[in-house]
């Protein structure tokens, strides 16, 4: 029996919209949790449950029902996660973005293409976008999720979330007000910013090699914050480091003077880096990533560097 001919509730019909909608949910479920692994077992969770109890209507498609099913997940998971203390800054995991090209399309002019969603996609896997989500109740998250990025109509995001319609167009408006900051100082993804954070980072790594903290300092905003996830697991700033000059002491400080073999790549829809040390030392990390983020200006506003071990597992690092 061929795919197209499988019955709806059979493992085959399961199989072919497993195949078909496996990274579409991935990348709702990791902007839900800014989390891989978590993704991933959301994903799974939720295509466990359409094996065991498949929608009931079989001429309509699998995704809304998937989406559904998802969310519903990741409500309960971000409200488990809450009422267990994290060590240190949250970060999340990062993913490289240019294996989601389809979903995750890279701005190819100067300027970000308009799009009817109020943030482009690109942007809501951004670390700054998905730090100013956690402020948000989970049901605020998918709400603002459905209506402005995946541009949901408020009927379907009610659906897809079990809330009457008036119920979702109050929960967008305070979850709208929760993001003002973060859309007060946003900056829109875009190939000209792309190659400015290229070029910021690339000088960054030349004088962090150098020890050159003046130099460091040089590319910094008044107000940069340095993000360091260790998830207690390793020796990492557990307060965020604030200020231009405390934030280059503190690069220069955690400096071994041994480089790590490094590996440019794209994270989080920007350039960033994976790195790897040769030898592990006693409560260091051998492995972390730097993802950069500029701000209006051209300047560095944000270094956040993860070294949890868990947040890195799908990330390979330099030969």
């Amino acid at each position: 029996m061929s795919e197209a001919a499988a019955p709806r509730g059979s493992p085959a019909a399961l199989d072919a919209a497993f195949r078909a909608e496996r990274r579409a949910l991935f990348l709702l479920c990791y902007r839900m949790t800014g989390s891989v692994a978590d993704a991933e077992d959301l994903v799974q969770e939720t295509f466990a449950r359409a094996l065991e109890r498949p929608p009931a209507r079989s001429d309509l498609p699998w995704m809304p029902w998937l989406v559904r099913v998802a969310l519903n997940l990741a409500r309960d998971h971000l409200r488990r996660r809450k009422r267990h203390a994290y060590v240190g800054p949250w970060l999340p995991a990062p993913i490289e973005t240019d294996r989601f090209a389809e979903l995750l399309p890279a701005p190819a002019a100067a300027e970000p293409s308009a799009t009817a969603g109020r943030y482009e996609l690109l942007e809501s896997v951004s670390f700054a976008f998905l730090l100013a989500l956690e402020a948000l109740s989970p049901s605020q998250r998918a709400v603002l999720l459905l209506c402005d990025v995946l541009e949901y109509a408020g009927r379907e995001a009610a659906e897809a979330l079990g809330m009457s319609e008036a119920n979702v167009r109050q929960t967008l408006g305070r979850a709208r007000r929760a993001m003002a900051a973060y859309d007060h100082g946003r900056t829109r993804p875009g190939a000209a910013l792309t190659e400015r954070t290229r070029d910021a980072l690339g000088r960054f790594l030349l004088h962090l090699a150098q020890r050159d903290a003046a130099g460091i300092e040089s590319l910094l905003a008044e107000d940069v914050v340095a993000w360091n996830d260790g998830g207690g697991e390793f020796a990492a700033a557990r307060k965020l480091v604030r200020g231009r000059a405390r934030v280059a002491r503190f690069h220069v400080k955690i400096g071994r003077g041994v480089l790590p073999r490094i590996r440019p790549v794209t994270l989080n829809g920007v350039p960033a880096i994976v790195a790897e040390f040769d030898h592990a030392l006693p409560h260091l990390a051998r492995r972390f990533a730097i993802v950069p983020e500029l701000d209006a200006d051209g300047r560095l506003r944000a270094i956040y560097t993860v070294v949890a071990t868990r947040k890195l597992a799908g990330l390979e690092f330099a030969a």
